[in-house]
This record gives structure tokens, C-alpha cells and sequence, in this order.
């Protein structure tokens, strides 16, 4: 399917790893100019030829700290000076600490509030008024969890804290339409490096046999039968921004193969 999204420009905030990697060479793929950020030089870099190859989009990748709002607003300043504009603005975070309620201080509270909220408060204000400017609707797509509708053990803070990135996705799909529409995923288990990093370490301590036995186990309980991979993700975002989904917002899509039983 052409998404429409050749020559648009597309913001992902920590996007050299993971799914807003994912999403990110979505919309390389698609023609997109991208532009990404990330704390770890050698991830961005890799992060940038991965981009490079997929399409004829140019590719913007900058070293910022999403909890700093200097360092947003900076980024989304360059990304509108390198690209004349911004049509597309995709919000990704590190997952915060996990543990139980007992374990966590107030500073870890803090800091994934900055991390997984006020990250998406700065980078959707600094937006704004270039994702309005545009001829076409302008979009937002913020990746959550699954957690932000269903618990999930051992995760307080991602449990506790996401719930407020949906709080203010309704809010702004409200006050931003018509020009701007504002989405979020929540995804499942994705074959990302976090999940591959957990399996090696599990199947180094002799808990499975192999990498392969590690994966099925993450797959018990999901009906699809396998953990995601991250480009089903990726593409799920892309089109969300895109004229297909034309008459979507304020909407939360599960990406998780059917693994939650909350309705």
C-alpha cells in the first residue's frame, strides 16, 4: 500500500533503537524525510545508515536526552530548519525502571514522569505549530504499552505513569482537530533488543536451553503464538500518520498479537 507519505517529514523522538526505530525506517521506507534522536553516538549512527538505505527521504539523527526540554525543543527546531517543516510527530521512550512499588523512590517516579510524559508535553508544544502549518493534517503518534490498559507484574512505574500519555492523547485529538490528529500504540511484546538482551542473559544462566526456547516462552500467552517483530509496529504507526487513516484520532491501538484480555 502507498502510504502518501513520500517527501513528508517525520519527527521520532528516541528513535536510533528499538520501535521508535521500527517506526522510523516506516517511514524511510515510505519516502519520508526522518529525522531521530537518541543519547548513544554509536546507536545514532547506525541508526542513520540504517535510514540512508531504505529510501530517498533525507535523514536527520541527533544526539539529545528526551527528559531535558532544552534538548527537545532543539531538536524539533533543527528538524523543522533541515526539512522546511514537519507533517508527522512519533514519540518513543526508553522503558523506565521495573520493579515493585516498595523498590521505587521518589526520583524514579520523577524521572519516568519526565521520560514517558513531559517528553511527550515538550515535543508535541514545540510541534504544534508546524504540524498545523501544513496543507494536510498534521499527526501524532505516541508509542506507549499495553501496561497503560492492562497492569503488568513487576512494572509500577510504566503501569502508573503511561496512563497519562492517553490522558493527554484524548485531550490534544480534541483540541488540535482539525489540523492536527493525535493517535497512540500500545504495544506488546516486540523483538527488539531489550527482549533479544533478557533471552541471551536468561539462556546464559542456563534457564533455557537455547535463544529459540527463550523466544517461545515469551510467546506463551499470546494468541498469535509469537512475540512481535518490530516492523509490524512500525508499520502500524506509519499508517496511522498517513491519508488512510485519515478519519482516526484520539484512538489507543493495541500492537500485541491479541496478548491483552482487558476490553
Amino acid at each position: 500500500m502507498d502510504l502518501g507519505l513520500d517527501g513528508d517529514a517525520a519527527l521520532v523522538t528516541a528513535g536510533s533503537s528499538g520501535l521508535g526505530l521500527a517506526s522510523a525506517e516506516a517511514f524511510a521506507t515510505a519516502g519520508a524525510d526522518v529525522a531521530v534522536c537518541g543519547r548513544t553516538p554509536e546507536h545514532l549512527e547506525s541508526a542513520r545508515e540504517s535510514l540512508e538505505s531504505l529510501g530517498d527521504g533525507d535523514v536527520l539523527a541527533v544526539e539529545a536526552d528526551i527528559t531535558d526540554r532544552e534538548q527537545v525543543e532543539a531538536f524539533v527546531d533543527e528538524t523543522v530548519d533541515a526539512f522546511d517543516g514537519l507533517d508527522h510527530v512519533v514519540t518513543s521512550a526508553g522503558g523506565p525502571r521495573s520493579g515493585p512499588f516498595l523498590d521505587m523512590d521518589d526520583e524514579d517516579f520523577y524521572h519516568a514522569y519526565d521520560l514517558l510524559v513531559m517528553s511527550v508535553v515538550w515535543t508535541t508544544r514545540a510541534a504544534h505549530p508546524h504540524l498545523a502549518a501544513g496543507d494536510d493534517a498534521g499527526s501524532v503518534v505516541n508509542i506507549t504499552s499495553r501496561s497503560v490498559q492492562e497492569v503488568i507484574d513487576g512494572l509500577v512505574l510504566s503501569n502508573s505513569v503511561r496512563r497519562a500519555v492517553i490522558g493527554l492523547m484524548k485531550t490534544q485529538a480534541d483540541e488540535f482537530a482539525p489540523d492536527v490528529r493525535v493517535n497512540a500504540v500500545l504495544p506488546g511484546a516486540h523483538e527488539t533488543s531489550r527482549i533479544t538482551d533478557l533471552v541471551e542473559q536468561s539462556v546464559e544462566r542456563g534457564e533455557f536451553e537455547d535463544y529459540e526456547a527463550g523466544m517461545d516462552a515469551w510467546s506463551q500467552g499470546i494468541p498469535l503464538e509469537r512475540v512481535g517483530d518490530p516492523s509490524e509496529l512500525g508499520e502500524t504507526v506509519a499508517w496511522l500518520c498517513s491519508d488512510a487513516a485519515s478519519y482516526v484520532t484520539g484512538t489507543a491501538i493495541p500492537v500485541d498479537g491479541g496478548s491483552m484480555r482487558s476490553v
